[in-house]
């Protein structure tokens, strides 16, 4: 490996720059300061007491005061803001007169985290706006029942911490692919350009010294990237570790070796290295997904929990989550440790029984190289993407990057997040009051479509134990004399213990809680109301003198698929694109050595190549953007001229981004080898997962290089929220910038190296 400069950039560059990307993204570890804009049509004192209240909650900033909702949108839609907020005309007249006026909340859930985040600081601050006013002395001679207050007791992350939940995740997710690539690429290095033999033969002819010796340095240095890991999390950013510091550090061990293990199987199977990678990649890439982080495993489909069952990384982060982030017993977690070791020993058994049967074999004569395709040797650009596209089509491993590559994640990489939405949440019942309204309580939290009542323990240790075997992920406590204190006219606190250890559950499962205890809240007031609803009406006015309706847009029944897989449809087009179009630079040097990079290295050349590359990319561009979201049931309501002209300079930017790199590669793996592991941090820079607000400075202006942060965010808008190319016309702009940028780029490059070749008579 010290002789192999790429393969040790590969074990110790990649992931400490990964790390260091990730930890700088989520160093500010609460979302504050999302832009919202305000369209104020009663212009009153009161109404201006709650634009203040919005523009001082810490969660959000007025970024502008539209004149009409039209703007409004326009806002929304092209990025200036994240939610917008109406206050009708008449608004402070209807509060005097008790009518309980709305203020209506639109905000883009397209952007799930960002808009989420916005929508409950805006209600936070509406309340925190109404408790201001003075109180209505309507109804105060009559008697009026109390209502149903949660208390939401929020366990393992009580603070919300998005760096404790999310980067936990995340590193060892981005360590894990590059562990495989890693394996890979050391295995795969002695059938492509050293001898399977000498290998067996240093290893005293035994497979078993062969294969352990070749991955004993990797299996070090990933160990010591783990520590590294743990260091960011528990030592940088201050996250406490609640568990088993042993069956941690035994279960990490064991997800190495499985990786290794992996990576190394692919290689011995396909026995060429550039396939090999690429297949690794191909299973290793979409883990995340399936090991239940962003969208738990409880609502995936049937194919999502079988694959994901047999990923490692899977019972890795739910061995992580029950011992760093809940604290569990270790006996708690035997099940998906005694799993993971034995993927981690069957995987193993199958790379050792693989080179096992390779040197049984006879040898077999080394395969004549693959002759060169005609190269383009002059002629206008039109020749150049004519021997572009030849050399792609005769390529396979650059075929299945560019081509087949595309098909392959739009079939795997949705299949975690098809369920959409969370139901049927398993929550426990502790009914201390058991009384007709605590009945109707629990019939009403197991009817809500979030939740259902799993278990009704006797007492509330019961419940937390349920908890702790995952058997449950809420708790709610209904106290003695709920029903007494709610007749008295006063109101009655249940108990909310909701598990924050995956967002998204917690979210739902506190979302159908409140709900369920609105619905009982709203019955009890209404018995005995009169036909008309004045009584309704009155006790609803008594509880909240503004009604605030919050309104999602683009993505109104929150489906996490809706949310995900456009944008990361986006950053996969990039990253096979990129791969391959970087590829093809190393295979025309293995090919024809520098003569191969003089004739790729004019002005012309490098066009007609970049038009081969969106010639190639439009079936993926198609397949991605009209046909896979159709066949998905996301929304569609961009126009196909105004997606046309937002993909054309996104691919040409990758293109001549990829061939710019490509002028320092001489071997047609290094492209995979370097960049295979950045597509996950990139997903991240965007703001359709976490915010631009939250990013630092440094990283939102250095991400805005990457051609995929501004063709996720024009494309999932034009396609996805209906926006037009006028309203993302500065996605378009820094696209066009960035071809320009790359294009030149890879013309100076290519000239550097020719000019530098020739000065030395290459």
């Amino acid at each position: 490996m010290r002789r192999d400069r790429l393969a040790l950039f590969l074990a110790l560059g990649v992931p400490i720059f990964a790390f260091t990307i990730l930890a700088l993204t989520f160093s500010n570890a609460v979302i504050r300061n999302l832009k919202v804009t305000v369209v104020d049509a009663d212009r009153s004192p009161t109404s201006l007491t709650y634009v203040q209240a919005i523009a001082s909650a810490p969660g959000v900033s007025v970024a502008e005061r539209s004149g009409d909702m039209r703007s409004a949108m326009h806002a929304v839609r092209s990025g200036d803001a994240i939610a917008a907020i109406y206050i009708p005309e008449n608004f402070e007249r209807d509060l005097v007169a008790q009518k309980r006026p709305r203020i209506v909340d639109l905000y883009n859930r397209q952007y799930f985290t960002p808009g989420n985040s916005a929508s409950a600081a805006i209600s936070s601050a509406i309340a925190a706006a109404t408790a201001t006013l003075p109180r209505s002395s309507a109804g105060r001679e009559s008697f009026a029942p109390g209502s149903l207050v949660v208390e939401q007791y929020v366990l393992t992350n009580p603070a919300l911490n998005y760096a404790q939940f999310l980067l936990r995740a995340i590193l060892p997710t981005v360590l894990h692919v590059v562990t495989a690539i890693a394996a890979g690429y050391a295995v795969g290095s002695e059938f492509s350009r050293r001898s399977l033999r000498a290998w067996l033969k240093a290893a005293g002819g035994s497979p078993v010294t062969a294969l352990v010796g070749k991955l004993a340095p990797l299996f070090a240095i990933f160990i010591m990237m783990m520590v590294v890991d743990a260091g960011i999390i528990h030592g940088a950013y201050e996250v406490p570790f609640r568990g088993d510091s042993v069956l941690m550090g035994a279960a990490a061990c064991l997800l190495v070796i499985a990786y290794l293990s992996l990576g190394s199987l692919f290689q011995l199977l396909t026995r060429n290295l550039a396939l090999g990678m690429s297949v690794t990649a191909i299973i290793c890439n979409p883990a995340f997904g399936f090991a239940g982080v962003g969208f738990p495993v409880l609502a995936m489909n049937g194919f999502a929990r079988f694959w994901g069952a047999l990923l490692p990384l899977r019972w890795y982060i739910q061995i992580l989550f029950d011992q760093a982030v809940r604290g569990l017993p270790a006996s708690d977690s035997s099940r998906p440790f005694m799993i993971l070791g034995a993927l981690a020993v069957m995987l193993f058994g199958l790379a050792w029984l693989r080179l096992s049967a390779i040197s049984a074999a006879p040898t077999a004569s080394a395969p004549e190289p693959a002759p060169a395709e005609p190269a383009f040797a002059g002629g206008g650009a039109g020749a150049a993407m004519t021997a572009e596209l030849r050399r792609i089509l005769n390529d396979r491993g650059v075929f299945g990057l560019i081509v087949l590559a595309p098909i392959l994640y739009g079939l795997l990489y949705p299949q975690p997040y098809l369920g959409q939405l969370l139901r049927e949440i398993p929550i426990a019942v502790v009914d201390q009051d058991h009384t007709e309204l605590s009945r109707d309580l629990v019939q009403t939290l197991n009817a809500d479509e979030a939740i259902t009542v799993a278990v009704r323990a006797d007492t509330l240790a019961d419940a937390h134990a349920a908890l702790a075997r995952r058997q449950v992920f809420g708790i709610v406590d209904i106290p003695k004399d709920t029903e007494r204190e709610v007749l008295k006219g006063n109101q009655a606190r249940i108990a909310a213990y909701v598990d924050s250890a995956y967002f998204l559950l917690y979210n739902r499962t506190l979302q159908g809680i409140s709900e369920a205890s609105g619905t009982v809240s709203a019955e009890v007031a209404e018995r005995g109301a009169r036909i008309d609803g004045s009584l309704a009406h009155a006790a609803l006015t008594r509880a909240s003198q503004v009604e605030l309706l919050s309104q999602p847009l683009y993505n109104p029944t929150g489906g996490y698929a809706s949310y995900v897989v456009p944008a990361a449809f986006i950053l996969i087009l990039q990253q096979t694109l990129f791969l391959g179009a970087a590829t093809v630079g190393g295979v025309a040097f293995e090919q024809e050595g520098s003569a191969g990079r003089r004739r790729r290295a004019g002005a012309r050349a490098i066009l007609g190549q970049a038009l081969a590359h969106l010639l190639l990319a439009m079936p993926g561009i198609a397949l991605y953007l009209i046909i896979l979201p159709r066949i998905y049931g996301f929304s569609t309501l961009g126009q196909l001229l105004d997606l046309f002209l937002m993909a054309v300079p996104f691919v040409l930017s990758v293109s001549f981004l990829a061939q710019f790199v490509s002028v320092w590669f001489k071997r047609r793996e290094t492209a995979v080898v370097l960049f295979i592991a950045v597509s996950l941090p990139l997903f991240f820079q965007v703001g359709v997962s976490w915010p631009v607000e939250a990013l630092p400075d440094a990283i939102r202006t250095a991400s805005r290089i990457f051609p995929s942060t501004s063709a996720i965010d024009g494309l999932v808008r034009i396609n996805q929220m209906g926006a037009s190319l006028n309203d993302v016309w500065r996605d378009w702009l820094n696209l066009w910038i960035l071809t320009a940028i790359y294009g030149l780029l890879a013309v100076a490059g290519a000239r550097f190296f020719t000019d530098n070749e020739a000065a030395h008579g290459a």
